[in-house]
């Protein structure tokens, strides 16, 4: 390898000064869509593969549907938000619900550990509202510009077409933020037992309007009414030498049998200010909202009642958007969610094509048809126009008998935005040791070893660089967490311990203090590390 380094370029040639933050409007968002740098990466990288789906390849999905409370906790939903889809009680609300697991490619092993997907499709009288998250309630970054590196290095080597532990742990070493994520998967959490018994979340931050254009600041959980279970390293081992599809037939075959999966759904509320009494930034989505500040609130279940009739055109052809809201939600200036909600439909259109809102599975309800001026295009299936006038396929016309607009909310939520353009990264989230170390404290013993020996054994496979910069990171995460880590892969934690903080990424506000851990039950903890299947 040669020591000369190269200027990183677009693929215009033009160089690239930061390639770490999005251009918004102040520190805190929304992001501009002039956002050429960003916009020319993310969309090349929705385009890497084909027809696979990029991320998220291996799938598996079933119908169901969406009961609401008509509240949230104990109030009326309508104070929070006007959307049909939690104020209409005693109508059910159909939903596609896809279940993935994130780096491996359509034939990987469903024991891999990675984050699940949890991708909701509802069918609501006002159109589609789509809900693209995953089992976990933290990602690895905050800021959507990095999404294509994170996956690239997550991704095979690609000269030796292998995943390499030091590609993911150089990334996450000079991405702090990602400490958090990482605790929870690779403890047992980063292998659920089966897609039944594993949580789901937006993970994103968004928005519930009123009718009275109010807005409070939101987060989505899922929680199985089957309990929670994960696996150890050990007994994923033994899973697979059996079954590389063991998660997609528990599935099918519990639906097939009538024990029919089911989910509360909850929201955690926040009200739409900065939050300064906060040490985290509530958009920051490596960041959890502590449930004794912001507790969940159930708003509904969730029931799959229903297997596919064909898992290609059902399972492979489902496309979501996070883009895809109805009225009463709506977008938060999360960097990640913005990033997402170009990205997410860009790839549909080119993975399934132009037309992939015309297929079955991905089209609205009955009730909410699609009325519109947009045509032709590849794959066309049919027009989804009204029964007015054919020829105007354009609005507004003095004829009067093409789509008109649909009546204004009496009261529309507008959000001020006042800031300087630039590229920002989040100074409120300066320590991103914290969160990573309270989670390792609330782990149960057996998560704890399980989580130091899938570390322990990657950091052998790294070199000493990344070695001693991730001890050092996990000792200012927790003092036991590093130590273990360091003996684990038998690393010199002294050395570890004397490294400066990393060029340009601020210094944790303190070490973390020595674990003193205490009996009982850990904060959501799997009950068990028993095998798949059993109760």
């Amino acid at each position: 390898m040669s020591d000369k380094q190269s200027i990183l370029t677009n693929r215009q040639g033009h160089p690239i000064s930061d390639n770490q933050s999005l251009r918004t409007v102040g520190e805190r968002g929304p992001a501009t869509l002039e956002n050429y740098q960003f916009i020319e990466k993310i969309t090349h990288f929705d385009r890497e593969r084909i027809p696979e789906r990029v991320v998220h390849a291996r799938g598996a999905g079933a119908h169901g549907y969406f009961e609401p409370t008509g509240k949230v906790g104990d109030e009326p939903a309508a104070k929070y938000t006007r959307a049909k889809v939690f104020n209409q009680i005693g109508v059910q609300t159909p939903i596609f619900l896809r279940f993935s697991t994130v780096i491996g490619g359509r034939e990987s092993p469903e024991t891999k550990r990675d984050p699940r997907g949890f991708a909701i499709k509802f069918k609501t009288v006002d159109g589609n509202w789509d809900l693209v998250g995953n089992n976990l309630k933290v990602f690895f970054i905050r800021d959507a510009v990095k999404f294509p590196d994170m996956i690239h290095a997550f991704k095979p080597d690609p000269v030796s077409n292998r995943e390499e532990p030091w590609r993911f742990y150089d990334f996450v070493a000079m991405h702090p933020e990602s400490l958090h994520m990482v605790t929870w998967v690779k403890s047992p959490w980063g292998i659920p037992a089966n897609y039944r018994e594993m949580e789901g979340s937006g993970v994103n931050t968004y928005k519930l309007v009123n009718d009275q254009g109010v807005a409070h600041l939101c987060k989505f959980h899922f929680q199985p009414k089957q309990g929670v279970r994960n696996l150890t390293s050990q007994r994923a081992a033994e899973i697979q030498m059996k079954d590389v599809g063991h998660a997609t037939a528990d599935l099918y075959d519990a639906i097939e049998r009538g024990d029919y999966p089911e989910w509360d759904m909850c929201v955690q509320i926040m009200s739409d200010d900065d939050h300064p009494e906060l040490d985290f930034d509530p958009l920051d989505d490596t960041k959890r909202w502590p449930e004794d500040k912001f507790p969940l609130l159930k708003v509904g279940r969730i029931v799959l009642n229903r297997n596919p009739d064909n898992f290609f055109a059902e399972v492979e052809q489902s496309a979501f958007g996070t883009g895809v809201l109805v009225d009463g939600i709506d977008f938060s200036d999360d960097k990640m969610l913005q990033g997402r909600t170009l990205s997410y439909s860009d790839t549909q259109r080119y993975r399934v094509g132009p037309n992939y809102l015309q297929l079955p599975i991905n089209a609205p309800h009955e009730a909410a048809r699609a009325h519109t001026n947009q045509r032709d295009g590849q794959m066309a299936m049919y027009v989804d126009q009204d029964a007015g006038n054919k020829h105007v396929n354009y609005e507004p016309s003095l004829l009067g008998r093409g789509l008109q607009e649909a009546p204004k909310p009496q009261k529309d939520y507008h959000q001020w935005v006042e800031g300087h353009l630039g590229r920002y990264q989040t100074t409120r989230t300066a320590d991103d040791y914290k969160q990573a170390g309270e989670r390792y404290r609330t782990f149960e013993d057996w998560e704890r070893e399980d989580l130091i020996a899938n570390i322990g054994g990657d950091l052998k496979q790294c070199p000493e660089q990344i070695q001693l910069r991730m001890v050092w990171h996990f000792w200012h995460c927790d003092e036991d967490y590093g130590r273990r880590v360091a003996q684990a892969a038998g690393i010199d934690l002294e050395k570890a311990k004397a490294l400066p903080p990393l060029p340009g990424k601020p210094a944790p506000h303190q070490r973390r203090p020595q674990s003193t851990y205490t009996s009982g039950k850990a904060e959501e903890k799997a009950p068990s590390q028993e095998t798949a299947g059993a109760k």
